[in-house]
């Protein structure tokens, strides 16, 4: 059972698309995704730096476009039956929408782009930001941010919350972490996948009736409560919300487990979702796919379970 799993905001890296404008109609590709967005995606996934690529409204549409162009190339000849399932991390959950056929590439890119807006919009009403909590004991955080008024903002597995709010209040867990925990600030814009999103999820509810929901072709989890999910629509109103609730990628990761996961296969911009299962899907073999080099890789993964 091979499961296809798509990265959230922060995977991208200064360049990461460089080396797929080596793969035939990839550039061509990319050109009509950014004239679709409104967004040089092949500049900023070739040249820019890092702080550019670092806004929200920069990095989501190229997080997404990065993944729908691996996915073409990795489920091209057949192998989209092969897969047994996908699901995505935060914005990654977009991709996995695309992927799964509950949203076309068109509407997924349109979406995106919106829920970048928006967010960076709703970030910038007051000062937020987020930090990784690694090895705290879960209930002592819990009750820790409740106490500092943060929120849990994603659940990731193997040891990692990340955690989100208030500037101060985010200063003042730094300073008095958990026992054995530690607490790492994240360069981001805002406290995203919290309360403070509000505004983004009131915009996008918006935007969701504009796309077409379509029944998935593919199982998907969802960052809601890791549960498989069979109704487009449904799903769609997951994406709104998720905006503003938790990602629960931990969870994700045990329904993988439960039903069996065998293989997994992270596209670009690959790296973090297979380190995440390295450590909480321990034996379980995995490919992240960063340049067109790893995609044989990740045929062979198929291959062998199919």
């Amino acid at each position: 059972m091979i499961v296809v799993v798509c990265p959230g905001q922060g995977s991208q890296t200064p360049g990461f698309l460089t080396p797929w404008l080596s793969i035939p109609g990839f550039e061509a590709d990319l050109d009509a995704m950014s004239e679709a967005v409104g967004i040089n995606l092949l500049a900023h996934g070739t040249t820019s730096t890092a702080d550019v690529i670092r806004d929200t409204a920069i990095a989501q549409p190229l997080i997404v476009a990065a993944g729908l162009l691996t996915l073409n190339a990795l489920l091209a000849d057949g192998r989209r039956e092969r897969i047994s399932g996908i699901a995505g991390h935060s914005v990654g959950e977009i991709t996995a929408a695309a992927g799964a056929g509950i949203l076309s590439s068109t509407d997924a890119l349109r979406f995106v782009r919106e829920r970048g807006l928006a967010m960076q919009s709703a970030a910038a009403l007051e000062p937020t930001g987020m930090s990784a909590v690694i090895g705290a004991d879960e209930t002592e955080l819990l009750a820790l941010l409740a106490a500092l008024d943060l929120e849990p903002a994603n659940f990731n597995g193997a040891g990692q919350i990340v955690v989100a709010g208030a500037l101060p209040a985010l200063a003042a867990l730094s300073e008095a972490p958990p026992a054995r925990a530690r607490v790492i600030p994240l360069q981001v814009a805002g406290a995203f996948h919290t309360r403070y999103m509000s505004p983004a999820r009131t915009r996008l509810v918006d935007v969701a009736q504009t796309v077409q929901a379509n029944t998935p072709t593919l199982p998907i989890w969802s960052n809601n409560d890791g549960a498989p999910i069979t109704d487009g629509p449904r799903f769609v109103e997951l994406l709104v919300g998720q905006v503003s609730s938790p990602v629960r990628w931990d969870l994700c990761m045990q329904s993988f487990a439960a039903d069996g996961v065998t293989g997994i296969i992270e596209v670009a911009p690959a790296g973090a979702l297979v380190g995440l299962a390295k450590r909480g899907l321990k034996g379980i073999p995995s490919v992240a796919i960063k340049t067109p080099d790893d995609l044989t890789a990740a045929f062979d993964l198929i291959d062998q379970q199919s």
